[in-house]
């Protein structure tokens, strides 16, 4: 038998790859998943014996419908369920709403409130933050006056520069009795020994999200939390594009990077603390048994601007974010203005795009001339043709890095946060974005957008569809792999 064997090791090894493969394509298709993604992970499976299967075993799995995140044990807290109902809003005050300025955009609100009962919050203030320089100034100011808790939730924390002005800032505030947590991305961050040793000593707790053993190989992957966000004494709150890394600060040597994000203050920012509860209870080593009132203040802003918190990731039963881009696209009536660092939309997203211009409605995308992924890029590259041919705008920022995640339409609606137009941040990783209804706000978006389009060139559709094969080709190639980017 074992002779047998032996002769013929490498055959058996072929036959079973292939019958593991096959259940595994099985379980696929039975799942009803996007075709694209589906084709490209069957593809992977049978092309590539075994590396397929790592793949899939590893990355391929739908966290959402296996329900491994779990939410009740914040959402059902009688602290959590009190808040929550002193921030809905009466019918009446909702018909008001609707009438006096959303109109069709209320659409936008059921939809994120139905999915996600996340609620309209109206008495808030906000302040647009371009780049890191102004984040990083306005959070270190926040962090030195904190009196009671400081939450940090971050993608990316590196122990650079601006990083250990931020664990010293943290361990200053420690001291003085401020209670700190922080939830980091662990295959994302690179917190050093040293660092640790720092937090740990100043008793600052910190845990990271979903610690994997190869994080080089995982970092493109896998399931991760790409949110950025961070509450001060429950009534500062900040969101967007901008994580602790030397690269988000402009400086007179390094590559321009332009970003945006956003600072809180107000009833939303109760909606970001909850978000945050809800991963820290993931990741730290018990239970959160009790919510703490200095968690959840008494609003104190009478000043109205209304905001929708929207979150998605594995532990949540629909794809909030994205359906709210594609609802916004699609119920626009004059523009639509997006800026996002990675643009490998799903079909629905180009479909939204394509038929609000061909409608009428002016489309402008800034996407970046040169990422920081060749992949990507090319990936990118490969859906700008359709685009063009139905009319979209689509411009190719040339100064720096444009990391900026952000859309605003109509004269009222915009929105800023962490998700890029992408398989990623629709299906797989955690993110959070800012859903603003004001015309004010819009107004300055559209101002930062315009400011934006001055460091772009804009594509030529004729130049375009001229382009070289071998160009055609690279992004053929690498957009067949895009639902695994």
């Amino acid at each position: 038998m074992w002779s047998l064997i032996k002769d013929n090791f490498w055959q058996l090894l072929i036959v079973l790859n292939y019958v593991l493969a096959i259940g595994a394509a099985v379980t696929i298709l039975l799942k009803n998943v996007n075709p694209t993604k589906t084709l490209s992970y069957v593809l992977i499976l049978l092309v590539f014996p075994y590396v397929g299967l790592i793949v899939y075993f590893l990355f391929g799995q739908e966290y959402r419908k296996s329900k491994i995140f779990k939410r009740k044990n914040i959402l059902n807290q009688k602290n959590i369920q009190k808040w929550h109902q002193s921030l809905m809003l009466n019918k009446r005050e909702l018909e008001k709403i609707e009438k006096d300025f959303l109109k069709e955009k209320f659409k936008l609100v059921k939809l994120v409130h139905n999915s996600e009962r996340s609620p309209l919050t109206l008495h808030n203030e906000v302040d647009i933050l371009i780049n890191g320089e102004e984040k990083f100034k306005r959070l270190f100011e926040d962090i030195k006056t904190a009196q009671h808790s400081i939450h940090l939730e971050y993608y990316i924390i590196r122990d650079d520069e601006i990083g250990n002005q931020l664990i010293d800032a943290l361990c200053e505030r420690a001291a003085a009795g401020v209670e700190i947590k922080i939830n980091y991305d662990f295959v994302a961050s690179s917190l050093s020994a040293k660092a640790r040793n720092c937090l740990t000593q100043n008793n600052i707790e910190f845990y990271p999200f979903m610690p994997v053993y190869f994080p080089r190989l995982a970092s493109k992957l896998n399931y991760r939390n790409h949110r950025k966000i961070a509450i001060i004494d429950g009534k500062i709150g900040y969101v967007g594009g901008i994580n602790v890394g030397d690269e988000y600060v402009n400086g007179e040597k390094k590559r321009f990077w332009r970003d945006t994000h956003l600072r809180l203050t107000g009833e939303a920012v109760g909606v970001l603390q909850v978000n945050f509860l809800l991963n820290w209870d993931f990741v730290c080593d018990h239970h959160v048994e009790k919510i703490e009132e200095d968690w959840f203040p008494e609003n104190e802003i009478t000043h109205e601007t209304a905001v929708q918190i929207a979150a998605s990731g594995p532990d949540t039963d629909w794809a909030n974010i994205m359906e709210a881009y594609f609802l916004a696209i699609t119920t626009a009536e004059k523009y639509v203005y997006i800026t996002t660092p990675y643009f490998i939309p799903n079909d629905e997203i180009i479909t939204a795009l394509q038929a609000s211009a061909k409608s009428g409605v002016q489309i402008k995308l800034i996407i970046p001339k040169n990422g920081d992924s060749w992949a990507a890029k090319y990936a990118s590259f490969s859906y700008i043709e359709d685009l063009l041919r139905a009319g979209v705008e689509v411009y190719l920022y040339k100064k720096g890095v444009i990391h900026a995640k952000t859309m605003v339409i109509d004269d009222i609606f915009s929105t800023v946060g962490t998700s890029n137009l992408d398989y990623r941040s629709f299906n797989i990783n955690f993110e959070i974005n800012a859903l603003l209804y004001d015309n004010k706000l819009a107004n300055k978006m559209v101002n930062t957008f315009n400011n934006d389009l001055q460091e772009c060139e804009r594509v030529d559709p004729n130049a375009w569809y001229e382009r070289k094969m071998i160009q055609k080709l690279k992004e053929s190639f690498c957009r067949l792999w895009a639902p695994l980017l």
